[in-house]
């Protein structure tokens, strides 16, 4: 494998583990009704786990509401029952046709402890950048090892790593602090 290969390969580990800590920022509540708050819940729909985007509409009509529109009239029970189950401390209201949420404000300590959970998860985020970052440097120092690349290619290439994690630990932070002012604001 050459450098430019495992600089691309790299880069790829990376966007990944960018995108999943994206999803996991998501998934985070800020008081602030959002679709993504519920699309992952998983629905019990005729015996298989099924998530709730697959099942119904999601919308977010203003700050405080979240409204599910299920194409099946028949799977509301047990889309109430899994908001019920979910730890996002709302209850749902039906009826027969659409569920509403009513999304209550947060209290300040809450914002808070939310605020410690985002600096948690985008530090998780740049652990695993310099995890995928120290297997990329052993990578290339092995080629130099091998005498298939030069030592002054070894360095170049150290500094091209070094230049893509930059790049994701920039977004990380530039993350953290779009969701973090969100998750405060309110």
């Amino acid at each position: 494998m050459s450098i430019r290969e495992t600089i691309q390969n790299t880069e790829e580990k990376m966007k990944k583990a960018f995108e999943s800590m994206n999803r996991q920022f998501h998934e985070v509540r800020t008081g602030r009704a959002s679709p993504s708050l519920v699309e992952g819940l998983h629905i019990d729909y005729y015996g298989t786990p099924t998530m709730l985007k697959q099942l119904a509409a999601i919308s977010a009509p203003d700050a405080h509401l979240i409204v599910i529109q299920p194409w099946d009239l028949t799977a509301i029970a047990e889309i109430e029952k899994a908001i019920l189950k979910s730890n996002l401390g709302v209850s749902p209201s039906n009826d027969g046709k659409i569920i509403r949420i009513t999304v209550p404000q947060l209290s300040k300590e809450r914002r808070q402890e939310m605020a410690k959970l985002l600096h948690k998860m985008s530090e998780d985020g740049r652990v695993s950048l310099r995890t995928i970052r120290r297997e990329a440097k052993e990578s290339v120092e092995k080629l130099e090892k091998d005498k298939i690349i030069s030592e002054d290619e070894k360095f170049r290439g150290i500094d091209e790593l070094q230049k893509v994690v930059d790049k994701y630990i920039a977004k990380i932070d530039e993350l953290l602090k779009s969701k973090e002012k969100e998750v405060l604001e309110f």
